[in-house]
């Protein structure tokens, strides 16, 4: 193992982010750096990555089904008809993260997604072109991209909230708009695989 890995259950290298909690074993096996093109995934993994600032993903996670109930399945354009009703019912709802400004962030970024993929097709073929802006350089330790803070100064431009650079970066590695999975890390090459079988938007 390295400074950068830990055992997994099968004693083969994984991040070493998994070591606090073994739920994140299989997250980080199944999920994470795997790349996303459904529309639906990438707005959860946006909105879900919100909520995390300030918390561990650790919480998340765990209440990521709850999540997923309240926000209609992260549907943006069901989400986007959320009204006042809507918020009173999050802010009542204990099996997620009552945060008004975040809840009504969420809301307001569904608006803003629906609007994303009326001029752009898509929100993959949006988010997947900032793929490029990737500087090649993935030390684990840092918190923000070139990629990151290109792609939340655009959406901020658009009228998103809570999609500042270190939220967004969170985004990117999850979704695999990069692989920044540790060099020795077992599941490095598999989702270097995928990314390199991925068919780019144009």
């Amino acid at each position: 193992m390295s400074a950068t890995t830990v055992p997994g259950p099968d004693g083969r290298p994984r991040c070493r982010w998994c070591a606090p909690a073994p739920e994140f074993f299989d997250y980080h096996d199944r999920e994470w750096g795997f790349p996303v093109v459904d529309d639906i995934r990438l707005f959860e993994k946006l909105c879900l990555e919100s909520f995390q600032s300030g918390l561990s993903w650790r919480t998340i996670l765990a209440k990521r089904e709850n999540f997923r109930a309240a926000f209609a399945g992260f549907d943006f354009r069901k989400v986007a008809l959320f009204d006042e009703a809507d918020v009173t019912r999050l802010l009542a709802d204990a099996g997620i993260v009552r945060h008004r400004g975040k809840i009504e962030a969420v809301i307001n970024n569904a608006g803003c997604a629906c609007e994303l993929v009326e001029t752009e097709g898509s929100l993959a073929a949006f988010v997947w072109r900032f793929e490029r802006y990737d500087d090649g350089g993935r030390p684990q330790s840092r918190s923000t991209s070139p990629a990151s803070e290109a792609l939340s100064k655009e959406l901020r431009k658009r009228g998103w909230k809570f999609v500042g650079p270190t939220t967004v970066y969170a985004f990117m590695q999850a979704m695999g708009l990069i692989n920044d999975h540790a060099e020795d890390c077992v599941m490095r090459a598999e989702v270097e695989q995928a990314r390199s079988a991925l068919r780019r938007f144009s």
